[in-house]
């Protein structure tokens, strides 16, 4: 059995994503904030830009969380947190800062999971947008 090695989430990598999300978001002239998550959900790299609304910090963080939890991106999830749907419960069964509103976006390399990045402050699908242009801009 062989094992490949994937190099994790580089502050390098983390910087490269908010750079790229706020170009983005500044190409379509909106003020937004980016929180890059490692594999673990630490923190690795965070902007707010000056004007963005307060709460953008707080959603993008809970964007990227979530996409890093279930590995999917939140625009994909909005559907599964309704009344029937699969994940119904699942915002308030855990004591966690899950948010299935579009913006946050898992990182893969190699076809592991690495990290994830959120992005808050424009419409959902803006945000959604700016973080998967971010996202495949990493090499």
């Amino acid at each position: 059995m062989s094992t490949t090695t994937v190099t994790p989430l580089t502050i390098q990598d983390a910087e490269a994503l908010v750079t790229a999300a706020r170009r983005a978001a500044e190409a379509a002239d909106v003020k937004v904030s980016v929180t890059v998550l490692d594999a673990g959900g630490h923190l690795l790299a965070f902007r707010r830009d000056d004007r963005a609304v307060l709460i953008s910090g707080e959603t993008s963080t809970r964007k990227a969380y979530t996409a890093l939890q279930l590995g999917t991106p939140t625009a994909d999830l909005v559907e599964a947190v309704q009344p029937g749907g699969l994940f119904h419960t699942l915002p308030t069964a855990l004591d966690r800062p899950l948010l299935f509103i579009a913006g946050g976006v898992p990182v893969h390399r190699d076809g592991r999971l690495i990290g994830a990045i959120g992005v808050g402050g424009g419409a959902p699908e803006q945000d959604h947008g700016f973080a998967t242009a971010a996202v495949q801009t990493l090499g």
